[in-house]
């Protein structure tokens, strides 16, 4: 490990002891009300409880399901969408004022239809990250394939490549850097979909006990599902950039 790295953890771990220092600090003197802000140590011993506790991985699996669930099927919907529109420019201009429409609307607002159509179960969850995760990757779609050098697909086809050929050895190349950055997005997006849902009402799930333990009050548990959340979001981002680098290592 290089040493720049070495400073950099080094600094940041100061910077994080020093902050839960002055919090658990003020916490222990009375100068933070800890049954509003809590406090480290009760997050630390809430998180080990937790830990060692079935719900907590059965939840996590459950978020965890309907994540992935929205994010493959909003993707591979707004990747064929996407296709269709920049194969038949007239489609996408008819579907133009539509897509728009859709894609302002609050999408949280939503989820009352949702738990209607598809009950309190995965179902809904997945509805709502699947309504999240298609216009984002829809758009990078479009525009990554759109942004691919007109020269190289014009001397591509003047070598005589077939369309499929030209699509499979140009177009979708030069789009998959663009269409990573929506499909990055998109994911993390559904993850905030999944639990906005889970928090709003569900059966299982993440989002469902952090609604649970801020109704009792509990706040050393909400900041513990919460760094649970903010580790999960970060995990997932370290995922999708390995497997980015994995498919553009040509680059």
């Amino acid at each position: 490990m290089k040493a720049d790295t070495l400073r950099m953890l080094a600094q940041h771990a100061v910077f994080v002891g020093v902050v839960l220092g002055l919090w658990e600090w003020g916490a222990h003197t009375g100068f933070i009300d800890p049954s509003f802000l809590g406090s480290p140590l009760g997050i630390i011993g809430f998180t080990l409880e937790n830990l060692a506790n079935a719900r907590l991985w059965g939840d996590l699996g459950y978020t965890l399901l309907a994540v992935f669930s929205s994010f493959f099927i909003g993707s591979v919907a707004a990747m064929a969408t996407g296709l269709a529109f920049v194969t038949w420019p007239k489609l996408e201009a008819f579907c133009e004022p539509y897509v728009a429409a859709m894609n302002v609307l609050p999408r949280i607002a939503l989820v009352p239809l949702f738990i209607l159509w598809f009950g309190l179960g995965v179902g809904s969850k997945i509805a709502l990250g699947v309504s999240l995760t298609f216009f984002i990757v829809l758009s990078t779609t479009v525009a990554g394939i759109r942004g691919v050098s007109q020269d190289h697909i014009t001397l591509t086809r003047s070598l005589g490549a077939s369309s499929r050929q030209t699509f499979f050895w140009v177009t979708l190349p030069g789009a998959v850097p663009v269409l990573f950055s929506g499909l990055r997005l998109g994911l993390i997006y559904a993850l905030l979909g999944v639990v906005g849902a889970e928090v709003i009402a569900s059966e299982r799930g993440l989002g469902q006990q952090l609604a649970y333990l801020g109704s009792t009050f509990n706040v050393n548990g909400v900041w513990s599902l919460l760094f649970d959340l903010a580790l999960i979001g970060v995990l997932i981002m370290k995922l999708m950039n390995w497997v980015e680098r994995r498919l553009l290592h040509w680059q």
